[in-house]
């Protein structure tokens, strides 16, 4: 029997498919608002992934929304530590919305955050490129470049000396006969390609940075060399024949060195190379064709240092006050730089600092002349070897002009081969910034001729060591310039009486005394040293501590019981009465502060400290002990947060703070991430007739010629770099900013005088402007290359910090324009200066 239910139309199944499908978008939908109201964000996400994995012609109508939940939701992963689903959430988000800049640039941020550097700056740079105005992708960028290729990669490849002469010994070792090279840790390949264009057959480069590696890839491939040069994106040391090279080369060439030679692993990578990589050399006499034997260019290094006087070195490696703004510090407390603590620290941490010393702000004086440290022959594997296991070398200096002993500089030659070399002395104009070696720990740092300073060297940890610094006195026979704190030694005493008082006071000093060794970075030494900081804050805080105190009297008088018979009932409350209720302050400054201590010097004052490390907290209770305080005074505010991303709270429920210091401006002349919505926050947390330090801050800068910026933050052009085509590639890496300058030190030549660029008011936001135009007239002709920028402070009207101060711990930036602009004398140029949340923009107007 025939089926008699009619056949449905052609098309009918599609439509109600489609009813369908819109039902359950709409019900997904509705769904997913309701979640978010209820703050469920993984539920509401999955709502939003449904409707637009059925319905994508949704996708502008949600997107806003879609952002927001996944951003949220990305937030709640990321408190769970559930990696994995975040990175999923991201992935899934961008399949939908390949070319959203705000996706990428938050993907890239957690992937910064969780320590994917490389992979973040490669979401960054997508975020620009979809949307160069986004400033916060460009923000981002910069920061992330600045990790990825350091600095120095410019400033060497524009050093056409350094290319010419490491050119010319590879092309004399190729020549030679040396036709298979290994150019380890290649950066941006340029040694390879000097080898291949030398007439090398057999080229090979490795480099461990994932970018550099990239970069090398474009680069050699630019250059056409692609087919002649094999890229490995590995340690030398991982290197295996014959999986990833066929056989033994006869040259290696490397630059692994830094400023202290040693710092880079190039004894680690040659010894490696020596047992596993290269033919074996040749014999001294032994004659043949190169092609044979294994050789290394460089092929040895004299290392040279020199003691000297240097303020700006002391101030950031020593703190040379006792008193600072009414605070004693005790002599229980000693403070060290990073560099110096190394010497005992259980992992391995660069035992010096590096600076160009011929730019040091103050310059330098050099106690004596010149001495030679250690040569190494990088050509000799039990030299190498031995290294690491030799006992270290006692030298002593004669000093020839007496003044204050701050450091060794250290510096070296390195000798390509037997006529080609390269020196990094403090003389030389030279790509290379020198290793500095602060003194610590001496009794007395004055020094005169006749003294021997005396030291012992040594390669440990692949670091160049300088440890026990100390002074030997000619005319008491006898080494006195060790602290006995930590050598044991005697101090520079003027006869034998005082030599006598002093070695009694040792054997009479208290056993038990406990010493507190406090390890600051060279900037929070360098703000402890800040005398006009700390004087300044205490007269702002003393200000407005005052005037909320005799506010509060007036209060308590005006509401005093004017009758006895309206007394308190009970003795208890009587003496509840009696106690003030104090005045909160909270430093939220990054790193070690003392202004919480010097704020509980001011009166009835609850201070809070948010310091992270237990050796700081331990130190400030120390000083606070010290300086006389009841123990309860200063307390850690981050010891009563639960979550300590949401350091901004009230004190207590029912209070509100007085006072809140916030760290504006970071030590390397930028203004601090998200301050502005910190100093919102902070607004609403206080009471009335309480502040926010700074109250508001001006932005200064003026316009300079600088060769030296315009080199350190791109390469220039294929001269440079001896016809090799690196510049636009290495060049993406540019950021516009550079940080960390000292103005008063910078070679430049200026063009205009300082002028206001930008107010910003941390107290009252609505003076703020995000966007400003600058007329800057022009003083002197020239080319405007960068425009350096600093900040003057307000803790009030009256009392200012100056970011640009001699005594100033933090240092300045400049914005590096991309192309010069040449002006004449009495020319005005204007500037844009935009503020968007914590960045600030400066643009010439064309």
């Amino acid at each position: 029997m025939p089926n008699l239910r009619p056949r449905p139309r052609r098309g009918a199944g599609r439509g109600a498919r489609a009813a369908g499908r819109d039902e359950l978008v709409s019900r997904s939908l509705q769904s997913a608002e309701h979640c978010l109201g209820a703050q469920d964000f993984g539920t509401a996400y999955a709502h939003y992934l449904l409707v637009l994995s059925l319905a994508p012609e949704l996708k502008d109508d949600v997107k806003e929304t879609f952002q927001y939940t996944l951003f949220r939701w990305a937030e709640e992963l990321d408190a769970l530590s559930r990696t994995q689903d975040l990175l999923g959430c991201y992935e899934q988000a961008l399949e939908l919305f390949p070319d959203d800049e705000v996706i990428c640039n938050s993907m890239g941020e957690h992937l910064f955050r969780m320590g994917f550097r490389d992979e973040a700056a490669g979401y960054f740079r997508k975020a620009v490129k979809l949307n160069p105005d986004f400033s916060d992708a460009k923000e981002n960028f910069y920061r992330v470049a600045n990790w990825l290729v350091e600095r120095w990669h410019f400033l060497m490849l524009n050093d056409t000396r350094r290319n010419m002469i490491y050119n010319a010994a590879i092309q004399k070792a190729v020549r030679l006969g040396s036709g298979s090279v290994l150019d380890i840790g290649a950066g941006t390949g340029i040694l390879s390609m000097f080898a291949k264009k030398a007439g090398a057959h057999l080229v090979y480069a490795c480099e461990l940075s994932k970018t550099m590696y990239e970069l090398a890839c474009d680069v050699v491939a630019a250059n056409e060399m692609e087919a002649g040069i094999k890229l490995l994106h590995m340690k030398s040391l991982d290197i295996e024949i014959p999986k990833h090279i066929p056989e033994r080369v006869s040259l290696v060439v490397t630059e692994t060195v830094d400023a202290g030679l040693f710092g880079e692993g190039i004894v680690e990578s040659l010894i490696h190379a020596w047992e596993h990589l290269l033919l074996q050399p040749k014999t001294k006499g032994e004659n043949g064709n190169c092609e044979k034997y294994g050789k290394v260019i460089p092929a040895s290094a004299v290392i040279f240092g020199m003691a000297v006087e240097c303020a700006e070195i002391r101030r950031h490696h020593r703190v040379g006050i006792k008193d600072i703004a009414g605070i004693c510090l005790p002599t229980s407390v000693k403070f060290q730089s990073p560099a110096y603590s190394s010497v005992d620290a259980e992992e391995t941490i660069e035992p010096y600092t590096t600076e160009k010393i011929s730019r040091v702000p103050g310059g330098y004086l050099a106690l004596t002349e010149c001495f030679e440290i250690m040569t190494v022959d990088f050509n000799n594997l039990q030299e190498l070897k031995s290294l690491a296991t030799k006992k270290p070398d006692k030298i002593g200096i004669p000093v020839i002009k007496e003044g204050i002993l701050d450091a060794i500089v250290v510096w070296f030659v390195l000798q390509l081969d037997d006529e080609h070399s390269l020196s990094t002395s403090p003389s030389e104009e030279t790509c290379w910034e020198q290793a500095v070696y602060p003194v610590h720990d001496l009794a007395d740092y004055w020094i005169k001729p006749g003294d021997e300073v005396m030291m012992e060297v040594s390669c440990q940890d692949c670091y160049l060591r300088i440890q026990s610094i100390s002074v030997f006195n000619s005319e008491h026979a006898m080494d006195v310039g060790k602290s006995f704190t930590k050598n044991k030694d005697l101090l520079p005493l003027g006869n034998e009486a005082e030599l006598c008082s002093a070695l009694a006071s040792l054997q009479t000093s208290k056993p038990d005394a406990v010493e507190q060794t406090c390890v600051l970075e060279s900037t929070e030494i360098a703000l402890l040293n800040n005398i006009p900081y700390h004087e300044g804050f205490k007269m702002a805080m003393k200000k407005v501590l005052s005037s909320l105190t005799l506010e509060k009297r007036g209060q308590a008088m005006d509401t005093q019981c004017p009758s006895n018979e309206m007394s308190c009932e009970s003795g208890q409350n009587n003496s509840e009465q009696s106690v003030p209720e104090p005045l909160y302050v909270l430093d939220v400054s990054e790193g070690f502060s003392i202004l919480p201590i010097i704020a509980g010097t001011l009166g009835q004052v609850k201070p809070y400290s948010s310091v992270e490390k237990d050796q700081h907290r331990m130190t400030l209770d120390l000083i606070s002990e010290a300086n006389h305080f009841p123990k309860e005074t200063l307390e850690f505010w981050l010891r009563h947060v639960e979550d300590e991303s949401a350091v901004l709270q009230r004190p207590k429920s029912d209070k509100l703070w007085s006072i809140i210091i916030l760290d504006v401006i970071e030590p390397s002349g930028l203004l601090q991430q998200e301050i502005m919505e910190k100093a919102a926050i902070s607004r609403c947390l206080l009471q009335s007739g309480g502040k926010i330090f700074p109250q508001y801050m001006l932005m200064f800068g003026l316009l300079v010629e600088s060769q030296t910026l315009v080199e350190e933050n791109a390469v220039q052009g294929t001269e440079r770099t001896l016809g090799f085509n690196i510049a636009p590639f290495i060049n993406q890496f540019r950021v516009p900013i550079r940080v960390f300058l000292d103005l008063s030190s910078l070679p430049c030549i200026p063009l205009s005088k300082p002028v206001e660029l930008l107010r910003l008011d941390l107290m009252t936001p609505y003076l703020n402007t995000s966007n400003r135009e600058v007329k800057v007239c022009i003083c002197k002709s020239g080319q405007v290359t960068a425009i350096p920028f600093w900040y003057h402070m307000y803790l009030d009207d009256e009392i200012r910090l100056d970011t640009s101060s001699e005594s100033s711990h933090w240092k300045q930036a400049a914005v590096v324009l991309d192309n010069p602009i040449q002006v004449e004398m009495g020319d005005e140029l204007v500037l844009n200066v935009q503020h968007h949340k914590s960045n600030v923009s400066i643009t010439v107007k064309q």
